[in-house]
């Protein structure tokens, strides 16, 4: 049970009777001296998440934003207007695999919590499709989740990656794919937080390679969420038998991809050095001899393999938007690769998380671009010549391509207003045809469109701002405004449809995305200039976005609000700190606001070549000159926030929502609440079950129509509910 004191609960409850502020949380002052530097935290003692006293302040704080947030007069309306959105029989396919005559894929069911996996013998025969693996059976709390799937060469087999609770901690389990039935083959700490995991089978199915991490007594305690390796197990066999394949050679931050190649049965091992967008490639054969094919230096981001015994490779070097090269694997030296197709103005996409935005069948290449926020897809042939390409929605994002027989492809496309689908492309008949796997919207967007500005930041630079929004919209000022941004990792904010964007959209509002530095819309060059000593440009990018969605009479600060999730978090704080008078209201989720501390976390290794590290002395300068928990001043009134936060993050400390919550709540001198919600079911989104997500989105948008003084228009039985 959690330690909550006798005379915390009278407090607590002494306060909410007398209609005051949060609990009290006590100062306890801790002095570090960083390169001559001396600063001083008050609330180190809320790190330690395991302690009581900790998890007691949490509950408060829980209770104290039900408080404030059950109280709202339009709570009850909202609720039934978002769980009548996010539990339409509004079904969507993700994730999807192809083996021949069979097609799975993750399925989204609501009102089930989980995505289920299912198995159908292609896109046009949904009616035939199967349940695989209901996760929503294992576990009727809704907490178990699928991380990830791997169906064998012949699809006869699938090896799941499961995990509980928002941990992304995943065991990975193999599943008859005829009968849904379990083998008993199960391999512990396959998948982690950021690292991930990955499987390969080999061609017969007879056994796969797997990622997984240390082991109890294999390293110290505090190393066992690092250093992952590749590992072998043969099906049926004891997993004491399972032998070591490559990796004790790899950085202690690894993070590994695995491919394995349908003709000649070599495996190709990539290795991101932690969140660093530096890769190194190997190659194991059959026979499990191994060799590096390029290093961290060579600036090669992604590998997949070819026909007729070649690689093809995405390399950034004298080429931060992406070249094509071609490798053969008779003589695998890079020096020798042939480039195939040269950079261009738009930014050839690597994805270390999506290894499908680059796709080889047996004549074709297919490329996924990044034009600024918007994606494409493009044809080329092996040797580098453009061919016609699939029709793509205007304004749109380009997800997973998936290689089906011959040179046809399945890929999915969807807008802000434009609910996901999947499309069919045949070169031969270059006319793009919708697969059965569309999603039935539950809501009509038909009376909104989107649109592409262009806000300046402080040092001139142009950043895209995508703006939803009612057409015929009157730019008076008086439009709620809902502006959101990352600006981080290289991670490229694709155009995403939300449905429940309906709500803020019917309640007046206007939303808006920027397309920040430190992203990779624009390549690497745009990624590095919002990276390590360079991070300030991001937080002035978004507040040029800020300034130019009043400029242009869209809002003033008093109807403006912000919202961010994880280094959008460490955004949201930025904006909290360095302009607290430009927006009216800030919804931050797992985000990071100690850059002194944030490397201590057992997960703050992976975000050192992002971030940097106080122990370089110039690094330290730059993270302390933003440090949102450092820049937070006492008789300042900040903005009302809302910081949303999961136990169970395995990728984001939730101390960093507990230590910037209790710094605001004790510097603010205005009335706007400073609320902390800590869910104990989740962790840094993944796998987060239905229900919670729909609390979560009643809380946000509860909060940002109070704060922004907007009145409830009930919808009725608006889009059919």
């Amino acid at each position: 049970m959690r330690f909550i004191t006798l005379t915390g609960i009278l407090v607590f409850i002494l306060c909410i009777g007398m209609g005051s502020g949060p609990p009290e949380t006590r100062s306890l002052v801790v002095k570090d001296q960083y390169h001559g530097v001396e600063v001083l935290d008050a609330y180190r003692w809320l790190e330690n998440g395991n302690d009581p006293q900790v998890q007691g302040w949490s509950d408060l704080q829980n209770a104290y934003t039900r408080t404030r947030l059950d109280k709202l007069p339009f709570v009850e309306e909202l609720c039934k207007r978002i769980t009548g959105i996010e539990s339409a029989a509004s079904v969507s396919y993700t994730s999807l695999a192809w083996r021949p005559g069979k097609l799975f894929a993750r399925k989204n069911q609501p009102p089930l919590e989980q995505p289920l996996l299912v198995v159908m013998p292609s896109a046009d025969e949904q009616d035939a499709e199967r349940i695989l693996l209901d996760p929503n059976q294992l576990d009727p709390g809704g907490t178990t989740s699928i991380d990830w799937y791997v169906p064998s060469p012949d699809g006869q087999l699938v090896a799941v990656s499961l995990s509980r609770r928002g941990s992304e901690s995943g065991d990975v389990h193999v599943f008859e794919t005829s009968s849904g039935k379990a083998t008993g083959d199960v391999i512990a700490r396959v998948n982690g937080g950021t690292a991930g995991g990955d499987l390969a089978w080999l061609l017969d199915g007879s056994g796969f390679y797997y990622t997984r991490y240390p082991r109890a007594g294999e390293r110290p305690a505090e190393d066992l969420d690092f250093y992952q390796q590749v590992w072998f197990h043969t099906m049926g066999d004891s997993i004491q038998n399972d032998r070591y394949v490559i990796g004790r050679e790899f950085p202690r931050i690894a993070e590994i991809i695995l491919e394995m190649d349908r003709q000649s049965g070599r495996l190709l091992v990539t290795v991101q050095n932690g969140d660093s967008n530096r890769f190194a490639h190997y190659l194991v054969e059959p026979d499990g001899a191994s060799q590096q094919i390029t290093t961290y230096q060579d600036q090669v981001v992604q590998a997949t393999f070819g026909p007729n015994n070649h690689l093809f490779l995405i390399s950034r070097r004298d080429a931060p938007r992406g070249e094509i090269l071609r490798l053969s694997l008779e003589d695998p030296k890079l020096g020798k690769a042939k480039r195939i197709i040269a950079e261009a103005d738009d930014t050839v996409v690597s994805d270390f998380t999506m290894p499908s935005v680059m796709v080889v069948t047996p004549t074709r290449l297919y490329l996924t671009y990044q034009l600024g926020g918007p994606s494409e897809i493009r044809v080329f042939d092996h040797d580098g010549n453009r061919q016609p390409g699939p029709a793509i929605l205007p304004v749109s994002g380009t997800g997973q391509m998936v290689a089906l027989d011959k040179d046809k492809i399945l890929y999915a496309n969807h807008s802000f207003i434009d609910a996901p689908a999947w499309y069919r492309f045949d070169p031969s008949d270059p006319n793009r045809t919708k697969a059965f796997l569309a999603t039935q919207s539950p809501v009509d967007f038909s009376d909104t469109e989107v649109v592409r500005e262009y806000a300046i930041s402080k040092d001139g630079t142009r950043i895209p701002v995508n703006i939803i929004r009612r057409k015929g919209i009157l730019l008076d000022g008086s439009n709620p405004v809902l502006l959101s941004g990352y600006g981080g990792y290289g991670v490229s904010l694709t155009p995403g449809f939300s449905a429940v964007n309906r709500v803020w959209i019917e309640q007046g509002g206007v939303r808006a995305i920027a397309n920040l530095r430190g992203g990779g819309e624009f390549g690497e060059q745009w990624h590095q200039a919002g990276m390590l000593t360079n991070k300030q440009n991001v937080f002035d990018d978004f507040a040029g976005a800020m300034h130019h969605m009043i400029g242009r009479g869209y809002t003033t600060p008093k109807k403006l609000a912000i919202v961010g999730g994880s280094n959008g978090g460490l955004l949201m704080g930025a904006m909290m700190t360095q302009h607290p008078d430009l927006f009216q209201a800030v919804v931050s989720f797992v985000g990071i606001y100690d850059m002194l501390r944030f490397e201590r976390s057992p997960n703050g290794a992976f975000n050192i070549p992002e971030f940097g590290s106080v122990t370089d002395p110039v690094q330290f300068k730059a993270l302390y000159a933003y440090s949102p928990y450092h820049h937070v001043h006492d008789g300042t009134a900040y903005p009302a926030t809302l910081f949303l936060t999961g136990a169970n993050d395995p990728r984001v400390d939730p101390m960093h929502s507990r230590k910037m919550a209790a710094r605001l709540q004790a510097a603010t001198s205005g009335d706007a609440p400073i609320l902390l919600r800590t869910s104990a079911s989740t962790g840094h989104g993944g796998g987060t079950p239905l229900s919670e997500r729909i609390k979560i989105n009643v809380d946000m948008y509860a909060f940002l129509l109070n704060e922004l003084k907007i009145p409830y228009k009930p919808q009725g039985t608006q889009d059919g509910f």
